[in-house]
């Protein structure tokens, strides 16, 4: 699979930005669609760049409704919450209705029955080949669920709080087979120390050891990634 090399981080994020606006204005000036346009959304540093771009370009969020791609198993209003960080970088900085903007919790099934006819899912890759909070050895048959992290992952994630004892030990996560129903799927990574991941998981063998790798299925994806 062809992974598109760019200069830097903010012509990564520009490009993603690019293909999430081309996604909104495709579907407002289709008028016999009528529906509301879908995206699953990413946590995490690497979208950072691309959430102040999307807010930069005051785009049309009026028929627009999103799926984060998962959250710690944490009170909401945490300042290291998923729901936090989604405030904070972009849903209150656009107009985006916050009833729209959707989350996934212990209720699992009713957040995997609302993902339908996903117009856009963007992508991060851990460390360890996870996407959302699918670790190594998840099935690719794998919906929305509770899931305990990878001492990788929790090592990784380790910066966003006081020490590695405060981040949590499970979270809610969109499940891979969840993930490849959506019609374009686009996977964004930044920095050296992702590049051999990111070979493997678009280059080497298919195996749930490498989640990430079940992307070689699907008939529209694009990776991009910049040291």
């Amino acid at each position: 699979m062809e992974i598109t090399v760019l200069k830097n981080y903010s012509e990564l994020s520009s490009t993603i930005a690019d293909i999430v606006e081309k996604t909104i204005q495709d579907d407002l000036y289709d008028l016999e669609k009528r529906e509301l346009t879908k995206f699953i959304l990413p946590t995490g540093s690497t979208p950072l760049g691309l959430y102040e771009e999307l807010v930069k370009r005051k785009l049309d969020w009026g028929m627009v409704t999103t799926f984060n791609l998962d959250e710690y198993i944490i009170n909401p209003n945490h300042e290291q919450s998923y729901h936090t960080f989604m405030r904070k970088n972009l849903f209150d900085r656009i107009d985006i209705y916050p009833g729209m903007c959707n989350f996934p919790d212990r209720n699992t099934q009713a957040y995997e029955d609302k993902i339908n006819e996903i117009d856009l899912c963007i992508l991060g890759i851990g460390t360890n080949g996870h996407i959302a909070f699918n670790e190594p050895g998840s099935s690719f048959d794998s919906e929305t669920r509770v899931v305990d992290l990878d001492e990788q992952t929790i090592e990784d994630n380790s910066r966003f709080f006081d020490s590695v004892d405060d981040v949590p030990k499970q979270a809610i996560t969109m499940g891979l087979k969840t993930i490849m129903k959506s019609k374009k799927i686009v996977l964004m990574a930044n920095g050296v120390h992702k590049y051999k991941i990111l070979n493997v998981a678009m280059n080497g063998g298919i195996t749930e050891k490498v989640p990430a790798s079940i992307l070689q299925k699907h008939k529209n994806v694009e990776v991009y990634y910049c040291d």
